[in-house]
Order: C-alpha cells, then structure tokens, then sequence
C-alpha cells in the first residue's frame, strides 16, 4: 500500500535527497495512500522523468514545482515601515483592529491597505480590513468564510402586501431556510456548479463535493441569516423595471457553508508551512500566485465564491416559489474574497475581508443588525478606500461579551420596538451588540452613495 512507501523507494527512483521527496511521500500521504505501492511508484517515475508535463496536477503538480523550481521556504520578517494606508471612521474602530492592520502594512508583500468604519478585531486581517499585496495571497486575509455575501431580491409588491401576512411569512422563513451545520433540504437541488472541473481536478474539493451538495441552498450560523423586508428605493437604474418606491424584498447573508471553511483551513496550513512568520502574525502567511499552492487556491476560492452565489440563488428561489411571486431584481456582492486590481496602476491582489467593494457604478448591500436598515449602495470608486467600504454595521460588542451584556428580556424590547419578528436569533446577536450603522454610513459618504433604504421586518437566524 501507498502508505508503506518510503523515502528510499524514491531515491532507488533517482529522485533528488531534497527537499522533493518530502513533498512526494506528503502528496502520496495525502491523496493516494489507499492505493498500491507500485502503481504509486511508476506515476512517480513518470513525474521524475518529465515534470512539465504533471506542472498543474492536482496530486502530482506539486512534486512537479519542486523538481523543476522548488519554492522556496524562509523565515519572513516584518518591515520596519508601514505601507500607505487610510482608515475610515477611526473614532468607530477598536485599537486591536487598528493594530492588527498596521502589522499587516509591515508584510513584505503588501503595497496598500484600508480599515472600514466597521472595522473590528479578527484573526489575521481584522474584519473590515482591506489589504492590496504584491501576487501573493493571504487565506486568512480573505476569512474563513470565503465569498460570505449579501443578497437582496425584489419584488414588484408593494410595502402594503405584508399586511395581515405575519403567519405566513414566518412560515415561509421556518420551511424554505436551513442554517447551522446540520440542517439540510430534504428536497436537494442541483447546479451547474457541480460538473466544474474544479471538483475533479484538485483533490481536496473532489472530498467535499458531498457536503457542498448536501449544503447548497442553506446559511451558516451566527450573524448570517435570511429575512424579509421592505426596500426603499430612491433612486432607480434604467435596467431596474421599477420605479422608486417601497416594495417587498428578501435580503439573505451568508457564505461557502463546509466547502469554504475547510479550503480556507488546508491552504492556511500550507501557508505556515511555506511561509514562516513572527507569532503575532502568523495568521498573514501567504501563498505565492506563482506557485502550484497558489494557484490552487486561487481556483478553490472562486469556486466557493460561486458557490457562496449559487446559495443564496436557491435560498431566494425557494422563498420566491412558496410566496408565489417573480423576483424582479437581485442585488448581491462578496465581502470575503480577494481580487486581482489595479493599484497605482500595478496588478495587485486586493483582500477584502468584511469590506464591500465599492469600484466606481458597482451595486452592493449594507446591511445594519436585526432591527436597524441596510443600505443599496453605489461605489464612487475611492482610491483611498482600495475601491471598498464597510460591509455592515460591524460589531461593538464581542460575541462572548454581548451573552453577558444583555438578556434575552432586552433582545425582546428591542425587536418590539422596531416591530421585528425573529425566528432563531441569540444573544450574541442582539441588536445592541453592533454599531451605529447610521454613524457608519455617514462617515463612508466619499465611499458609496445610497440608492436605497431595506427595514428588516420578519427573519430567520440560526437557533
């Protein structure tokens, strides 16, 4: 078997002593330890003999990198120097935001940088934090949750259509929505995602195919949720086929489910491993563009990005065929994700982790918490802002210091208050845990123009 292969059965090969038998018998570990020991070695042989032609594979391809350029693993240190940055809303943001982005400016790949007034403390890049690096990518500077998202669909109803409907909308929300790790639709849809060669390609995604079948059309835990509302709209787009007015709409937040998460676990290992950082920043590790990890990466993260989509296409059809009603407009944007911009005029790679892009005419949903509005938005394409603004209201308390905080009396006065209804919903989530999000939109007014106001009334979070 493939997990009894050594080192000496490589070099009887004429592999290298270096460093590539290492990264061989971890592929092999990895990926075809279940299979025979001689079949494993003759692939292997082939690999040796013309690298070139494995350069992209998903299980050889990194052995192939290293017999023909291996990458190169050094003890990186931060910069004496903080590249440019702005921050936004500096009074709104906590000091251990502000302090884990200064040390993101000191990485030796980073070029410009931005804090939303959101912004708050994470792990790695804090949340709200936007970093512009020189073709290397930071898996925890893009977020656990990779291509998290918001979602707006509107109907052509208008706000006077949930008079009288409290039961079966809420209904609607019980049935048609699924969230936290073990709910699932009985009634599984497919897409089209799931033929992308992705899934064949690269290992890793091929073991979690299942689970991004089984979790295609329900949310996380958490602060993500689905709810319906109503919208005003101010101003309209000629291609909107509505006319500005308050009309009924569906607003959902949530991102890659299972598949994410554990794409953004193995490449953040890999990461440390190539790219050894100080301990306080150790979560900054970086892949390479230009390596066989990058690249994969790269793929496995637009796929859940597209994934993360295809989610909320199904959350919001489900909803849009048990109302009996044609969605006539979708708005939706990433805010965990990285993208290849222009910076100064160079190609970078621009993380957002919990920021919204916000490039010149792009549309984007900021939403507030539970009880307070959320904003469609227009960029205005701020260079200073790296083309981002805030992606929520963000956080003013900690999860763990809002259950200690409030009580479950205070959440209840707070949703009467603004005529909420909420099924799900913990205190970690309260209200009151999140900030101003009207003080957080007027200190962005050079980052977006608002087109539109929603006002949460019936929603679904986890229990």
């Amino acid at each position: 078997m493939g997990s009894k292969l050594s080192g000496k059965d490589l070099i009887k090969l004429g592999f290298p002593q270096n460093n590539s038998i290492n990264i061989a018998l971890g592929q092999i570990q990895r990926y075809r330890k279940r299979e025979k020991k001689e079949r494993i070695l003759q692939e292997a042989q082939e690999v040796l003999v013309d690298p070139a032609k494995f350069a992209g594979h998903g299980v050889w391809g990194k052995l192939a990198e290293g017999l023909i350029k291996p990458v190169e693993v050094r003890r990186h240190e931060l910069l004496n120097q903080r590249v440019p940055f702005s921050i936004f809303g500096e009074d709104l943001i906590d000091e251990r935001a502000k302090f884990q982005l200064y040390d993101a400016l000191k990485l030796p790949v980073s070029v410009a940088g931005a804090l939303m007034p959101d912004a708050h403390a994470g792990y790695g890049l804090p949340i709200g934090g936007v970093l512009a690096t020189d073709q290397a990518v930071i898996p925890y500077g893009v977020g656990v949750d990779i291509g998290c998202r918001m979602s707006m669909s509107i109907f052509d109803l208008p706000a006077s259509f949930i008079k009288g409907k409290d039961a079966m909308l809420l209904k609607i929300l019980a049935e048609q929505t699924k969230f936290g790790m073990y709910e699932t639709h009985q009634n599984k849809a497919d897409h089209a995602l799931f033929s992308r060669t992705e899934f064949q390609d690269i290992p890793l995604l091929k073991s979690l195919l299942g689970k991004a079948y089984k979790q295609l059309g329900t949310s996380g835990g958490g602060n993500h949720f689905v709810e319906f509302g109503i919208v005003d709209l101010q101003e309209t787009k000629a291609d909107w086929k509505l006319e500005a007015g308050s009309y009924l709409a569906i607003l959902s937040h949530s991102g890659s489910r299972g598949l994410g998460a554990n794409i953004a676990k193995h490449y953040t290992y890999l990461a440390q491993k190539q790219c050894p950082l100080p301990k306080q920043v150790q979560h900054l590790a970086w892949l390479d563009l230009n390596t066989h990890d990058g690249q994969e990466y790269w793929m496995a993260m637009n796929l859940a990005g597209d994934y993360a989509k295809a989610c909320h296409e199904n959350i919001h059809q489900r909803i849009a065929k048990a109302l009996g009603k044609r969605i006539v407009l979708t708005i939706e944007n990433h805010h965990n994700f990285a993208w290849k911009e222009l910076v100064g005029g160079k190609e970078c790679i621009v993380h957002r982790k919990g920021a919204t892009p916000a490039d010149k005419g792009r549309l984007g949903i900021i939403p507030g918490s539970m009880t307070a509005p959320g904003y469609i938005v227009e960029g205005l394409g701020n260079a200073e802002s790296l083309h981002s603004a805030s992606h929520g209201a963000g956080r003013l308390f900690s999860r763990a210091t809002a259950k200690v905080s409030f009580s479950k009396s205070d959440v209840k006065k707070a949703l009467h208050d603004a005529q909420v209804q909420v099924i799900g919903g913990n205190l970690d989530e309260a209200p009151m845990a999140y900030k101003d999000i009207e003080k957080v939109m007027h200190v962005q007014n050079d980052l977006v123009k608002v087109l539109g106001i929603f006002r949460p009334k019936f929603v679904r979070m986890d229990k």
